[in-house]
């Protein structure tokens, strides 16, 4: 059999003193929190400032904000007419949606999918909005 643990160094502490020691790191977390807070809101401002200046934030990807999601952009390019997921991809871009997705097409492919009460499949890989 393996052999059997000695006695632990805290075994050797009193019960008050580890918990008296809890208490204190514990109260050290909520400035230390603070502070934290205060620093990402600096670096926020600075994130905007550099990316209104045209910089790029470095480690910060900035998400594109389009006006709708993406199946109600779908639908719209798809109202009245059939398409293959990649002439839907290429016309809601056209149409303004904005993406950063090296696999968009991809994407779009999963939403015509998973969006069935929004559109209708009227063949392989082809869909109008329903």
């Amino acid at each position: 059999m393996g052999r059997r643990p000695g006695p632990s160094s805290l075994s050797a502490i009193p019960v008050t003193t580890l918990q008296a020691e809890i208490r204190r790191r514990q109260r050290s977390v909520t400035p230390l929190t603070r502070r934290r807070e205060k620093l990402l809101a600096k670096l926020a401002t600075l994130d905007a400032q550099i990316r209104e200046l045209g910089g790029n934030v470095p480690g910060g990807r900035v998400r594109p904000q389009n006006s709708t999601n993406l199946a109600e952009g779908l639908a719209a390019v798809l109202k009245g007419k059939t398409m293959g997921v990649s002439e839907a991809a290429d016309a809601v871009l056209k149409a303004g949606y904005q993406t950063n997705a090296a696999n968009f097409r991809t994407i779009v492919n999963q939403t015509l999918i998973k969006n069935r009460s929004m559109f209708k499949k009227v063949g392989r890989g082809q869909y109008t909005a329903a």
